[in-house]
């Protein structure tokens, strides 16, 4: 019996390809049935658009550059230039809830009537990235909301800014973004210059409906940030519909 074992492998082979000579293999689908399934993949990708479409317009976010086109921007988590040395969000989009947006758009005209820009560090964080952010900070993490609250950020509603020249050229701050060791409280010692720049900041971002807190000095909340609502909408996404409209 074992010695047949090879002859009926090769049987069964020279059986399969005289099946596919003679028209017996797999038979193409006809030009019509694949026809068919085109449209109804088109119908079913339209349909997820809509679903996306409603979603992104109810949660009313917007790229900060169309509102305020001249503030620089440079999210630290969409690269590698941050503390959990990593890209953490999949794309480099700004987005802010519409009215948070247009506050960030004057708080930056008038500074830029004085020589200096904002540049942006962070804005809309979807929850589960911020999820991710506050694992990957360790005994750090009380520097970040407690996801069992969530974050502004996760509502559109805050933002990590600091100053830049009218080029875009850094100025003197108190510290760089996410500094842990206690430089970036409002209270650490820091020179007359840093002091200065943080405090034209402030002033400046609260008068525009901002509200400052004390233990990072780069980081503002809109005023009115309680009716917005949190958010996991995935940026990626996000840049997909908008790119296609």
């Amino acid at each position: 019996m074992k010695g047949l074992i090879p002859v009926l492998i090769m049987l069964l082979a020279l059986a399969a390809a005289a099946a596919d000579h003679f028209g017996c293999g797999p038979v193409a689908p006809a030009p019509e049935e694949v026809e068919a399934e085109m449209v109804a993949l088109r119908a079913e990708n339209a349909r997820w658009r809509l679903a996306w479409e409603a979603l992104l317009d109810a949660a009313d976010l917007v790229r900060v550059e169309e509102v305020a086109p001249d503030v620089v921007v440079n999210l630290r988590y969409a690269t590698a230039d941050n503390f959990t040395g990593r890209a953490v969000y999949p794309v480099h989009i700004a987005l802010l809830r519409r009215e948070t947006a247009r506050k960030l758009a004057a708080a930056n005209a008038e500074l830029m009537e004085q020589g200096y820009r904002i540049k942006l560090w962070d804005a809309y964080r979807p929850y589960s990235l911020h999820l991710q952010l506050w694992q990957a900070a360790g005994d750090k993490r009380h520097f970040f909301a407690d996801p069992r609250f969530g974050s502004v950020h996760n509502r559109g509603a805050a933002v990590d800014v600091t100053l830049v020249d009218a080029r875009g050229r850094p100025v003197e701050m108190p510290s760089d973004f996410d500094d842990f060791s206690g430089a970036g409280h409002r209270n650490a010692p820091m020179s007359g210059a840093a002091r200065a720049h943080l405090d034209l900041l402030t002033e400046v971002m609260c008068r525009h409906g901002f509200e400052a807190i004390e233990h990072e000095w780069w980081h503002f909340e809109d005023n009115a940030w309680w009716r917005y609502p949190i958010l996991d909408v995935p940026l990626e996404v996000y840049n997909i519909i908008t790119d296609g409209r």
